[in-house]
């Protein structure tokens, strides 16, 4: 007796059997992931160092050199890229696919600290490194601007407000920020000023640098009672800084706004992003590996209308990028494709068996196959994009 043999003379079980499939075809398919590629995670480790004020050449050399020499010595590197711009180096090491993620993290860490010793002393931090996929890309991009309030306003409510709570997004992975202006009060100080004043740039650096600090400044003890002395040593806008006395001279103090301009800025004027003629913060939504792309962007769509009722009138926020449509309009295609596929096979079996039950049972078995197929792919830890679905 052979399986078709079987399943002929158990018509009842024939039907629960591919009841079941459709069944579980159809659970399968509601549950599998969408997006635009099948998923692969490759095995990459991203490096990045700052040092504030080197140019590309000295960072190349200085920093990206020593770090490379240690991370040649790791096994199982497939390519090493490096970048180095004005004050930040960053390296990209790309391993083997076998090649375990978490070992190849440890191991680079490793190599960073045996290079820390040949890297330039006034580095503000150490070399940070972290795993990141080169095949993640942001699926939702989202602009925020204002022809009225300042650059670092907006980017206090682009990462404060949007960012975190866009994080908080079943399925999001992370939110990059870009054209990310932290706020910072800018001395330009008039170097004929600070010439008829003899006062050099260490003088004004230390000025400001031993009147901004956090300090515990101790406790007042009483007969029956104590008090915490509270003091706040930060300055925080440009208008505290202006009379900051920087040094004395002939009896008389000299302050800050004497040598210069103090003004409310942002550390790095000028780098902004530029969208219908207003500077710009962008934020990028990037997924977690294997959600549903679709799914994450209505997640991320639902929140919009409650940023609006928060943020100021003069803050705009438009999406500018959506994946999740594109990713859409390719499935449906395929889905047509399968569709009018089946439909022609079908078609073409009547057409040349010219016998009715011969063409209703290849047209119950195709679709069913299909479905059967889902569930497999789901248990396979397969997705459903233009790729898997053409297979």
């Amino acid at each position: 007796m052979n399986i078709s043999e079987l399943f002929i003379k158990r018509p009842i079980m024939t039907t629960l059997v591919m009841t079941a499939i459709l069944l579980f075809g159809v659970l399968g398919y509601r549950e599998l992931a969408v997006s635009e590629l099948p998923n692969i995670d490759y095995p990459t480790i991203q490096v990045g160092a700052a040092l504030p004020g080197a140019n590309p050449d000295t960072m190349a050399s200085s920093v990206a050199t020593p770090l490379e020499k240690q991370f040649s010595a790791i096994a199982g590197i497939d390519s090493m890229t490096s970048t180095s711009s004005q004050g930040a180096t960053q390296i990209t090491l790309q391993f083997d696919l076998s090649r375990n993620i978490d070992g190849a993290a440890q191991d680079v860490q490793e190599a960073i600290a045996r290079a820390q010793g040949q890297l330039p002393t006034n580095m503000p931090a150490p070399p940070t490194a972290q795993k990141v996929n080169p095949a993640a890309q942001p699926i939702y991009w989202i602009s925020l601007s204002s022809p009225t309030l300042p650059y670092y306003v907006v980017d206090q409510y682009a990462e404060t407000l949007l960012a975190q709570r866009i994080s908080m997004v079943k399925g999001v992975a992370q939110v990059e920020v870009f054209g990310s202006q932290k706020y910072a009060v800018r001395v330009q100080l008039d170097p004929q000023a600070m010439a008829s004043k003899q006062l050099g740039i260490d003088d004004v650096t230390t000025a400001i640098q031993n009147a901004n600090v956090n300090l515990p400044t101790g406790t007042l003890y009483g007969n029956d009672r104590e008090f915490n002395v509270q003091a706040n040593g930060q300055l925080n806008k440009a208008s505290l800084y202006r009379p900051l006395i920087v040094a004395y001279r002939n009896g008389s103090p000299v302050r800050l706004d004497e040598l210069g301009n103090v003004v409310d800025s942002v550390q790095i004027s000028h780098l902004f992003n530029i969208l219908d003629g207003h500077a710009s913060i962008v934020l990028g939504v990037q997924r977690q590996p294997g959600t549903n792309t679709v799914e994450v962007v209505n997640g991320v769509k639902a929140l919009l209308p409650s940023f609006e009722a928060v943020l100021p009138p003069s803050v705009s926020v438009v999406p500018i990028y959506d994946d999740a449509q594109q990713i859409r309009d390719s499935i449906n295609d395929v889905k047509f494709t399968l569709l009018l596929a089946m439909l022609l096979v079908v078609l073409v079996i009547f057409l040349f068996l010219r016998n009715l039950s011969a063409t209703v049972i290849p047209s119950i078995a195709l679709p069913i196959s299909l479905f059967g197929t889902f569930a497999v792919m789901y248990e396979l830890g397969y997705t459903v994009d233009s790729l898997s679905l053409m297979a």
